[in-house]
């Protein structure tokens, strides 16, 4: 259940900015991503993880995004998010590109010389 909320909730946020920062399904898409979220990872791991002391700044901005656009601003919001969720996940993003450069066709496109650099 949770990967799929997840997944929809993914697939919601991008179609909503696709269809010019659709009001509706940017909010669809926050809370389905937000729920399952909490339904892969459990209640208390989602509470503990967006409330750590040093993740205080990329959770009020990743959060205040979802409230921004359920007000009705999706552009400001989407900016917001954005910002909240590359500070909160800046962690993960090295092992994601480690597990990808293990990863047979991407891991040669990652060894290309103008990419290997990033």
């Amino acid at each position: 259940i949770g990967m799929g909320l997840t997944g929809f909730g993914v697939f919601f946020l991008f179609f909503g900015m696709m269809l010019f920062f659709d009001k509706a399904l940017l909010a669809i898409g926050n809370i389905l991503f937000v729920s399952g979220l909490s339904f892969v990872i459990g209640l208390e791991r989602t509470f503990r993880f967006f409330f750590q002391k040093h993740k205080v700044k990329a959770t009020s901005f990743f959060l205040g995004g979802v409230l921004v656009v359920l007000i009705g601003w999706p552009i400001i919001g989407v900016v917001l998010e954005i910002y909240g969720f590359f500070l909160l996940f800046r962690g993960f993003f090295p092992v994601a590109v480690g597990f990808i450069r293990r990863v047979p066709v991407l891991g040669s496109l990652l060894g290309l010389p103008g990419i290997s650099t990033v």
